[in-house]
């Protein structure tokens, strides 16, 4: 008992930091999260864990049954101004503040807290839902007493869990069994990494051999198993098997682990729990992604702020012209009160809800179907944006990759000559192997038995070298069973982890040389005879960003050569292949071409190298502290002197239209940088192809820099040419923002186009951020891999496209996109008109506020600055409720210039990024209206009334409603048959509630002629100067759009 460790307080430790750690997921905090680390795990036993483990629940909701309202209104409060509304509605408890009925206050807070909180509630219960299916889903455990079913939230570290074909993986497991005949299975990852390419999974070899699953029970094995961390592509581990004779010790790599939120794509599996809950590595990698803030939402703030300031000092005004008479403190208070209105607290709703239609109708719009909005708090953003910065392939290419040319230094085969191709690898498998007599061997003969040889040599080596398998899908014809044992065309399709291994592996079969089969070790091709070649998977050392390359070594079964194949990029390849004075030369030609480049080699091994390489592999891999960098070591011992065999260029097509979009988003002044991890050639081939850069324009082609100096000289060389597209590498973009940050930024914003290729994620991310600190100016990135996701959510705006890479992307983004050219109509008519929109309908709601708070002050005045309201009850919630709410939120439908109109001038969204639409100007104009409005009412009203008070309310509230409809008419630029229902209905709704009003207004006065012709003459005086004023300035100073729609 003394030497059992007390890990109960440890667990329990919270973090003070208010951060997640391991950018685990935000409940973590609520759990008592200890240090995370490594385990042993009993294959069937969890009752032998050496700690405590989290519980296998996926919890995704922000609240609880208790905390919610608590936690809600805790959100809503911690805003200033929902805290000032707060605090007004409490003082009207206080008697000696109170103004009127208390309803008045609390019931337009009510509202607008209750539309909150059932908006938070179907949230929540959305999630709980989601979460719930999750947890209930039932799987079949292995256990003594056999097979049992359990609950997905029942599973626990030490489990044996069956996982069926096409079911969820429901916790991280280490695959132990596979029903599969070749012993391997296929998992779908696109829910955790966002790749739609099936990956290969490999049981451990010790298990796989067991006669039955049921043996896992009882042999006595355990696994060592690293402590949960969020790295989903790499994985340490060790099984061992303690009854074994002697006993069994494996390495395990990500290859053999089944993560949870992966898909079980073939077959039926056997794997043993290790994580589970927030240990998950998918619920470890689910960060609260940065809350974003739109630009007009604080610009509407900052209006908000100026109200209340104006509020405070037209409460003080009203108290100094008492002279500070009496209980003064307490007359500020009531004045404050009675001001209120200035600043409106229906904005934030009204706006809100603005949102929420013009996130439903990008939603709706046929013209781009399957656009998703993930974050329907900034479409407005859409129509400010400034800098365009997008990812090349998948997003401006298509990411389908077609085999262009096949060079070996001395001749090269476009698509015009792969028939040449196709009769040496022909000719390599039906001419008879002995020599020819010495007379009948003339020497074109031999030139062409050696150009056939390579040929053929550089086939075998591109059929071989790859993690392509083929599989069987039956057709209706023949079975899945029999194409499999068949090989049958017409059945096989090939699934790999990138579409240019795909693409390369469909060539070498249109050549003649088909990969008709794979396990993990052993690969079948077939030759153009029908002949099916064996070949023996010794190692495969897979493809990853940092090392660019991938290789593997194969025995051919039919004479036991044991051959080391590599392929990757040139700049990796250049240092590992025997000298020659071709690749980099050829490399850079195919690359102008716009092809992307592929160097293949090989190297011959003896049975004692091989055999001497093995071991010391297989030692590293073992290894449990710094593996990769062990492993990594061995295989450079390996990748030395390879001989060249050949290089390969497949294209990357565009995507539809792209050209014409990068026009109309050049036209409309934002300037489009293209980031890339591909080729300078390459990129800079796109670009031009794209239109990026135009035809005329000059390239500054950045040279390489590695020191300040360097940098210094080309920054300069730089700063002499004008109008000029710049392309720069990763590596000298680095230099440059280290030594000269400013300078650098200051000249690339002013290029047309800059293009910067070899960008790793985070730099995409840096030059975003970068962007917004130097210029201000708000920007949108645009991308469909899981490379951009860094760049999309450091963005302004996030725009994802649903690619061949997978959904990562578009599940980050906060506007997702079928297709690149569908972003032309996102930005010119949705980003457009929201953002118009949403600034006549803040500016009208302020409006409304303003011009009831000035009719107030008016009477105020007049009666000797008393703190008396107005209007009491009813008629101040019915103001900005159900009298005027529908024709003024009616505004987010107007528009100015029809959506073809908007797509043919793109020019007109030029004028959006001033932000003219909101400004101090056009606020200063919409006070000045609502002051002169207010007052012409209000004394109006006064002037008119003849013998009682009571007139006075029902000809300025009247005369306000009025107005208030007929200034919407004014605003509105395109009539849509909504709008006229929702003036005529709040016109009907006031004249339907006069008869409930008869305690604020008097029912027989309102329906006399005088009561009639002072209420017109008084909205006359008010809305005809505004009228004319709106004329004239359309006659002698039309804005741009008008002289397109006239």
């Amino acid at each position: 008992m003394t030497d059992s460790i007390p890990l109960q307080p440890v667990r329990r430790q919270k973090r003070h930091d208010g951060k997640h750690r391991n950018g685990c997921c935000p409940w973590s905090r609520c759990c008592g999260m200890g240090d995370f680390r490594p385990r042993t795990v009993w294959l069937g036993h969890p009752e032998k864990r050496e700690q405590r483990y989290p519980k296998n629940v996926i919890n995704n909701q922000k609240y609880n049954f208790f905390t919610f309202l608590p936690g809600v209104l805790f959100n809503q409060f911690k805003y200033f101004f929902n805290l000032y509304f707060l605090l007004l509605a409490c003082s009207q408890f206080v008697e000696e503040l109170r103004l009127g009925a208390l309803y008045t206050y609390w019931v337009p807070l009510g509202l607008v807290l209750f539309i909150t909180i059932m908006r938070e509630a179907t949230e929540e219960i959305r999630c709980y839902l989601r979460d719930k299916e999750v947890n209930s889903q039932v799987y079949s455990k292995l256990s003594t007493r056999g097979t049992v079913k359990v609950k997905s939230s029942g599973i626990q570290v030490g489990d044996l869990i069956i996982v069926e074909k096409n079911q969820r993986v429901p916790a991280d497991m280490i695959f132990l069994r596979t029903s599969e005949r070749n012993g391997s299975c296929f998992l779908r990852t696109d829910q955790l990494d966002g790749e739609t390419d099936w990956k290969l999974r490999l049981p451990v070899a010790c298990t796989q051999r067991l006669p039955t699953a049921a043996d896992l029970l009882q042999i006595r094995s355990y696994v060592y198993a690293e402590e949960p961390n969020i790295d989903i592509h790499n994985f340490i581990g060790t099984f061992t098997r303690e009854d074994g004779d002697p006993p069994v010790n494996e390495s395990l790599s990500i290859e053999n682990t089944l993560w949870a939120s992966t898909v079980v794509a073939s077959g039926t599996v056997v794997g043993v729990v290790i994580y589970t809950g927030k240990e998950l590595r998918s619920v470890m990698n689910t960060s609260n992604p940065r809350h974003k803030v739109g630009l007009f939402d604080l610009e509407v703030n900052c209006l908000t702020k100026i109200l209340f300031g104006a509020l405070v000092v037209v409460s003080l005004v009203m108290v100094a012209l008492q002279h500070f008479a009496g209980r003064w403190y307490l007359q500020i208070f009531r004045f404050l009160l009675l001001f209120s209105h200035i600043v409106p607290i229906s904005l934030r709703v009204n706006l809100d809800m603005g949102k929420m239609v013009f996130s439903w109708m990008i939603k709706k719009d046929s013209k781009i179907p399957g656009t998703v909005v993930r974050a329907s708090t900034i479409p407005e953003q859409l129509g400010r944006i400034s800098y365009l910065l997008t990812d090349k392939t998948g997003t401006l290419t298509q990411n389908e990759m077609v085999f262009r040319r096949l060079h070996l230094g001395t001749v090269a085969y476009g698509m015009d000559s792969m028939d040449e191709v196709q009769s040496h690898v022909f000719s390599a498998y039906t001419q008879p192997t002995h020599d020819l007599p010495a007379s009948r061997a003339p020497a074109a003969t031999k030139v062409r038995k050696t150009i056939s040889s390579r040929v053929h040599e550089a086939v075998k080596a591109i059929a071989l070298v790859h993690n392509v398998t083929p599989v069987y899908e039956s057709n209706g014809v023949t079975d899945q069973a029999e194409a499999e044992q068949h090989y049958e065309d017409t059945c096989r399709v090939y699934q790999a982890a990138s579409p240019d291994e795909v693409s390369l592996v469909q060539w070498t079969e249109s050549v003649g040389l088909t990969l008709v089969g794979r396990d993990q070790s052993s690969m079948q091709l077939r030759t153009p005879t029908g002949q099916i070649l064996n070949f023996t998977i010794l190692q495969i050392f897979p493809f990853t960003y940092e090392s660019k390359r991938m290789g593997i070594i194969v025995r051919d079964e039919s004479t036991g050569e044991i051959t080391f194949y590599m392929k990757g990029a040139d700049v990796v390849m250049a240092g590992i292949v025997q000298y020659n004075d071709w690749l980099e030369e050829e490399c850079g030609n195919m690359a102008r071409e716009g092809l992307r480049v592929l160097v293949v080699s090989k190297k011959s091994l003896t049975e004692e190298q091989y055999q001497d390489f093995e071991a010391r592999y297989v030692q590293a891999k073992l290894s449990v502290h710094d593996r990769s960098l062990k492993v990594a070591t061995v295989i450079e011992s390996l990748e030395m002197e390879m001989e060249l065999l050949c290089l390969t260029g497949v294209e990357d097509q565009l995507q539809a239209d792209v050209r014409p979009t990068l026009e109309i988003l050049r036209n409309a002044g934002i300037r489009v940088w293209m980031l890339t991890g591909d080729k300078l050639e390459t990129a800079t081939c796109t670009a031009k192809n794209a239109h990026l850069i135009t035809r005329n324009q000059d390239i500054h082609i950045f040279r390489q820099v590695t020191t300040r100096g360097e940098a210094h000289l080309e920054l300069n060389a730089f700063r002499r040419k004008h109008d000029c597209a710049l392309v720069i590498s990763g590596d000298s973009l680095e230099v440059c923002l280290k030594y000269y940050e400013y300078e650098f930024m200051e000249l690339a914003c002013q290029c047309p186009a800059v293009v910067c290729c070899r960008c790793t994620p985070t730099q995409k991310a840096q030059i975003v951020r970068l962007l917004q600190e130097r210029t201000g100016k708000l920007t949108c990135a645009v991308g469909d891999g899981g490379n951009d996701v860094s760049m999309i959510q450091e963005a302004d705006c996030g725009v994802g496209v649903e690619g061949k890479e997978g959904k990562q992307a578009s599940l980050a983004a906060d506007f997702s996109v079928t297709q690149f050219k569908h972003l032309g109509r996102l930005l010119m008519v949705h980003g457009r008109n929201s953002y118009k929109r949403s600034a006549a309908l803040s500016q009208f709601v302020i409006h409304r506020s303003l011009c009831i708070s000035t009719m107030q002050a008016v009477f105020s005045s007049v009666f000797y600055f008393a703190s008396v309201p107005l209007y009491q009850g009813f008629l101040i919630i019915g103001y900005s409720t159900i009298y005027t709410m529908f024709p003024v939120f009616s505004l987010v439908l107007d528009k100015d210039v029809k959506s073809e109109v908007a797509m043919l001038y793109p020019e007109l969204y030029k004028d959006l990024l001033k932000g003219r639409p909101l400004s101090f100007k056009t606020f200063l104009i919409w006070v000045l209206i609502s002051i002169y409005q207010g007052s012409i009412i209000m004394y109006g009203a006064m002037l008119l009334f003849e013998s009682e008070f009571v007139h006075i309310v029902a000809i300025s509230f009247t005369s306000l409603i009025l107005t208030e409809l007929l200034m919407v008419a004014l605003t509105v630029q395109t009539w849509h048959w909504l709008m006229i229902v929702g003036e005529l209905l709040s016109l009907a709704c006031y004249v339907a509630s006069l008869v409930f009003l008869h305690e604020f207004i008097d029912v027989y006065f309102i329906t006399t002629v005088s009561f009639l012709w002072k209420v017109t003459a008084i909205t006359l005086v008010s809305c005809l100067p505004l009228y004319i004023l709106k004329y004239l300035r359309r006659r002698f100073s039309p804005p741009s759009y008008s002289k397109l729609t006239s």
